[in-house]
């Protein structure tokens, strides 16, 4: 039997008592009655010597988790209830954790970015987002200017495509006013005459709302204050805005103020995350309150602009007008002359109800500056016409969902988008 130990066994005959070696093989072979089988200590040995070779690279990637776990606890302990503290230190937290997604995002906002620009920049986005109203437009006006005479008819049939447009009753008639002017004075006789008329007469009609937003260097923050209803498109305008002021050289804090609508403080982190802003914010927390806070921050950390959320509210909702107005009021507290900028964020898809809407928020807080939005998505694009009425500066207009699909209103630009091929 001595015979039949295996090389390794005899070669560790002088740790292990070979009679016990023995005794244990012959039990072993009695009862599975089939070949010897090696007795455990290799086994024991050789496991040994893989608990020793994997201890070392267990060991590392351990201590640095609960290193980092300890790093975790400790700043969450110490996170203050104060929302502007509390928020920077959430936002560094977040970015150290997730720094690599965050480079890969990055990295994918700035090829999303370049690509448009390839293609021919702000102009082609822009006139690829008008396509639907400008398409609608040419359309109707082709059946107009379809090379008939000029006269009342054709006046009539031209007045009711600007209607359906939605430019409004008061632009409208403003147009057709202009028109019969220029048609008078130049002598024309021709309907397809008319296009280049019609087209002078609208730019004439927005250029008094192309006022781009002037923002003082060096006078502490710069507050603007975002209104509109729900699902204007507030929050994603607040992010776009943060990279196009970001791309002037400015720094941007920005403030979750609405706390009524679910996940809006969440969205606004992660446009604050995307462009590398700090976001202050608080659960449950009262809206002029957290307003005021970013402001205190903002006069602390010498930021230039704040973007201040407001939850959404319809102008007949008075108990949520009411509450707007004590924002205002507050931030008036923080900075006394804050909000530097009152801006109400319209829906393109709304049409002239844009225009009530305006109206009442302007007569609640004294608007001074509109966003106009998702002009991509609709055929009226006559909307900006309809607003001339209020005189209201048009700073933005938006046509797409990418991060610099939101640009200040050039007149030229759109009016160039909006009657471009019209006669293809």
């Amino acid at each position: 039997m001595q015979e039949q130990i295996p090389p390794l066994l005899q070669a560790d005959t002088e740790t292990v008592d070979a009679g016990e070696i023995e005794a244990e093989m012959l039990a072993m072979e009695e009862a599975a009655n089939g070949p010897p089988i090696e007795p455990p200590l290799p086994e024991t040995k050789q496991s040994s010597l893989q608990e020793k070779t994997n201890e070392p690279a267990e060991s590392t990637p351990v201590a640095e988790v609960e290193a980092a776990s300890a790093e975790e606890s400790s700043a969450e302990s110490a996170e203050p209830k104060d929302c502007s503290v509390s928020q920077e230190e959430t936002v560094t937290a977040e970015e150290t954790a997730s720094a690599e997604t965050n480079e890969a995002e990055t990295a994918t906002t700035v090829t999303e970015e370049e690509t448009p620009q390839k293609t021919g920049g702000w102009a082609a986005r822009l006139k690829e987002g008008l396509s639907k109203s400008r398409n609608h437009m040419a359309k109707s006006l082709a059946s107009v200017f379809g090379g008939g005479q000029i006269d009342e008819d054709l006046y009539e049939e031209l007045e009711t495509v600007l209607l359906t447009s939605d430019m409004g009753i008061e632009a409208t008639e403003k147009l057709m006013d202009e028109v019969r002017r220029r048609v008078s004075l130049s002598g024309l006789k021709d309907g397809n005459e008319l296009r280049q008329t019609l087209k002078e007469a609208v730019r004439d009609l927005l250029s008094p709302l192309e006022q781009p937003l002037a923002i003082p260097e060096g006078q502490g923050p710069f507050v603007i204050m975002m209104a509109g209803i729900n699902g204007a498109g507030k929050t994603t305008s607040i992010g776009k805005l943060a990279k196009y002021f970001q791309a002037q050289g400015k720094s941007v804090l920005l403030a979750a103020g609405d706390t009524f609508r679910a996940a809006a403080r969440e969205q606004l982190q992660e446009w604050g995350r995307r462009n590398g802003v700090t976001v202050i914010s608080q659960e449950s927390a009262d809206s002029a309150a957290v307003c005021f806070d970013a402001l205190e921050a903002a006069k602390a950390r010498k930021i230039d602009i704040v973007l201040a959320d407001t939850a959404g509210r319809l102008p007949t909702q008075l108990h949520l007008m009411e509450e707007i107005k004590k924002v205002k009021r507050v931030l008036q507290k923080a900075i006394p002359d804050a909000p530097h900028e009152v801006m109400v964020v319209l829906d393109a898809n709304i049409g002239q109800n844009a225009v009530n809407q305006v109206a009442a928020f302007d007569e609640a807080l004294g608007v001074t500056g509109l966003v106009v939005t998702k002009l991509d998505g609709t055929a009226k694009g006559g909307v900006l016409a309809a607003l001339a009425e209020r005189g209201i500066p048009v700073r933005f207009i938006g046509v797409g969902e990418k991060i610099d699909d939101l640009r200040p209103f050039d007149t030229e630009a759109f009016v160039e988008a909006l009657f471009e091929d019209e006669q293809a």
